[in-house]
């Protein structure tokens, strides 16, 4: 690995002049590589791809290690941490993040997830077409009482999808039924009107109506596959004792679940400053469970959220300060703060968990606001440097696979089409920032 000066980085104010190394751009690989074992359950906004996290976790840990993500997200750097004998750690703020993660890392046996598949199977139709009546008025209770659910499905796939709900809320064994309820958060788009092709909230009130029972046992017979391979790939050690090897949490990237300098290697792909969209994109699943209740209240605890008032904090970057000073006293300019406020105190807890020594590895990218360049990277790494890290390599690359809306409009930041003037793509690269303790 190339490895840069850490006086020759603080030197290079802009890092857009750092050349692109294509071999992190995993351009070869394709959906079926990306999505092998545990990893395609879901479609996930933003996450990246196995290939990174394995090739990090690689490099800069051994094995017995333990390998954190502060922004678990989909769970991919824990995935990647068990299947390659390390310890993984992660947490993440949104209930459904902890709900995937856990699903894709627990280990079910096969016999297990087939009997409840075998079980749909013979029952479903049944209560969906026989005594539909009957069972949707038992389901009634599962349709939250929420009036976005009427917003997103048509009232036909609203009532069966509340009786595949209550069948998977009945199985007695929770590892297995938090296994169905991520198949079914994987089939609620395409029973919604939610614009099929974008990742971005957009009704479509012609779509195509799909069968939810069709499409829920595909998605089924697909996981359990998926769910026997990740199996294969874990020693007997792990398996059996899986609560050793692997902490999942539903809480702050500021108070990691781990000791004091026991930590090898963080790697993690924090969210933009405008994480509050990461919300609107779960909106579906967040619904059904009960997670979401008033959108706007739902954005507030989402990192860089605009309801917090942090004029005092101490951002320790230069460039940072001079970005909120662009932006200027507005909502923008207080998202941005809080945004870098939030990810220095995320930094310092790194710090705390991490050996001498220990690498800290942060995919992000930059962006732009009303003109003004969000440069992340750069921040990232001064605040990093301001609190006692050396930089170890940045490394830059290509992102062609990563999921996410692929532009923006320069002036608001927000996700927009591709066929709107002015917009620009919205990461085309980004920057791995390894930091060592």
């Amino acid at each position: 690995m190339s490895k840069l000066a850490p006086q020759a980085l603080r030197e290079q104010a802009n890092l857009s002049i750092v050349p692109i190394d294509y071999s992190w751009s995993f351009s070869d690989k394709t959906i079926k590589d990306t999505s092998y074992i545990t990893h395609g359950y879901y479609t996930y906004p933003a996450k990246f791809i196995p290939q990174l996290a394995q090739r990090l976790i690689k490099e800069h840990s051994s094995v017995g290690d333990i390998v954190i993500d502060p922004f678990m997200g989909s769970g991919t750097t824990v995935v990647e941490a068990i299947v390659n004998n390390r310890i993984g750690i992660g947490t993440d703020i949104n209930e459904i993040a902890y709900l995937l993660s856990k699903v894709k890392t627990t280990p079910i046996e096969n016999e297990e997830l087939v009997k409840e598949y075998l079980n749909f199977e013979k029952d479903l139709p049944h209560r969906l077409n026989g005594r539909f009546d009957y069972f949707l008025n038992k389901a009634q209770k599962y349709i939250p009482k929420n009036e976005r659910i009427n917003y997103w499905f048509l009232p036909e796939q609203k009532d069966k999808l509340s009786i595949i709900l209550a069948k998977i809320l009945d199985i007695g064994t929770e590892n297995v039924r938090n296994f169905y309820l991520i198949t079914f958060a994987q089939i609620l788009k395409s029973c919604s009107i939610w614009l099929q092709k974008s990742v971005k909230p957009t009704r479509d009130p012609k779509k195509k109506i799909y069968d939810p029972l069709t499409l829920f046992l595909q998605q089924s017979k697909k996981m359990i596959k998926k769910h026997y391979e990740f199996n294969k790939l874990l020693n007997n050690r792990t398996k059996q004792n899986i609560d050793r090897f692997r902490t999942i949490q539903c809480g702050d990237s500021r108070n990691l679940p781990c000791k004091n300098g026991a930590a090898t290697l963080i790697v993690t792909s924090p969210p933009y400053v405008t994480s509050y969209e990461y919300a609107d994109l779960h909106q579906l699943l967040s619904l059904w469970l009960g997670y979401l209740k008033d959108l706007p209240e739902f954005r507030k605890k989402f990192i860089g959220s605009s309801y917090k008032d942090r004029d005092n904090i101490n951002l320790q970057s230069k460039i940072a300060t001079d970005i909120v000073e662009s932006l200027g006293k507005n909502k923008k300019g207080r998202e941005v703060k809080n945004y870098f406020a939030d990810m220095l105190e995320t930094f310092a807890e790194t710090k705390r968990v991490l050996k001498k020594g220990g690498r800290a590895a942060f995919v992000i990218g930059n962006t732009e606001f009303n003109g003004v360049e969000i440069l992340n990277a750069e921040v990232f790494q001064e605040q990093f440097e301001n609190i006692g890290f050396k930089t170890y390599n940045v490394i830059k690359r290509e992102i062609p696979s990563k999921m996410l809306p692929s532009t923006r409009d320069p002036e608001t930041g927000r996700f927009g089409k591709a066929s709107d003037k002015n917009t620009k793509l919205a990461y085309p690269t980004e920057y791995i920032l390894i930091m060592e303790k």
